[in-house]
C-alpha cells in the first residue's frame, strides 16, 4: 500500500500507560507516513517533568501539564502544515495520570481540561494501545531509560489497575477511540491496524 498521498491534515495520537509500545508504534508509524512524531511533554517542559513530579501540589501539577499540552497542540498545528502528526501522548494522559497520582477523580480533570478544549488540535483518531499485566512487566524490564513515573507502575500500590481503569473510562467517552490489544503483536502489525482504521475512515 503507498501513503504517498496520505492526508497531510492527519493528526494520530497513541495513549495508554508507559511500557505498552507507545513511543515504538510512534516511530514505525512516523517513518511509514512520513510524519512528524512528538510527545505532548516536548521541550522546554520535558526537561522540567521531573520537577513539577516532586516538587508541586496536585493543581500546579496539573498546570504543568496543561502547559505542556497546550504547547503541543500548537506544535501539532505547525507541524501540519507539512504532514501528518503521530503524538505519543496527549490529552487522555493527562486525564488519566492525574487522577492516578493525585486521586482526584477523571471527571473532575476533564472539567478542568473542558476551558480549553476549543483551543486544542483535535486528533483524527486516538489509539488507545493496552496490554497484559505480565506482558507489560516484561517490557519494563528491557526498558533502558526507566524513569521514576515507569517504575511507579509496580512500586505505588494499586497505580496500574488505577491507570488501566482510567484509560478505559477515558477511551470509552472519546468519540476519537480506537482501542488495541498489543499483546503478541509486533510494532509493525500495530502499524498496519492503525494504518487499516484510517483507510476505513477515508473510504
Amino acid at each position: 500500500m503507498s501513503y504517498e498521498d496520505f492526508p497531510h491534515g492527519f493528526f494520530g495520537v497513541l495513549e495508554g500507560v508507559s511500557g505498552v509500545g507507545k513511543s515504538t508504534l510512534a516511530r514505525v508509524l512516523a517513518k511509514r507516513l512520513d510524519a512528524t512524531a512528538l510527545h505532548t511533554l516536548t521541550l522546554p517542559h520535558e526537561g522540567w517533568a521531573e520537577e513539577a513530579r516532586l516538587r508541586l501540589r496536585a493543581l500546579p501539577q496539573f498546570a504543568f501539564y496543561l502547559s505542556g499540552l497546550l504547547h503541543a497542540s500548537d506544535r501539532v498545528r505547525q507541524a501540519l502544515t507539512a504532514g501528518p502528526v503521530i503524538a505519543d501522548r496527549y490529552r487522555s494522559s493527562v486525564v488519566a495520570c492525574h487522577e492516578a497520582a493525585h486521586g482526584v477523580t477523571t471527571e473532575e480533570v476533564a472539567r478542568l481540561l473542558a476551558p480549553f478544549h476549543e483551543y486544542l488540535a483535535c486528533p483524527y483518531r486516538t489509539f488507545y494501545l493496552r496490554c497484559s499485566e505480565d506482558v507489560l512487566r516484561e517490557r519494563m524490564r528491557g526498558k533502558q531509560d526507566l524513569k521514576q513515573d515507569d517504575a511507579d507502575l509496580f512500586e505505588v500500590p494499586h497505580r496500574l489497575k488505577e491507570l488501566l481503569a482510567n484509560f478505559e473510562t477515558v477511551a470509552a467517552s472519546d468519540p476519537t477511540a480506537v482501542v488495541l490489544d498489543t499483546d503478541g503483536r509486533s510494532p509493525d502489525q500495530l502499524a498496519d491496524e492503525v494504518l487499516a482504521y484510517v483507510e476505513a475512515d477515508r473510504a
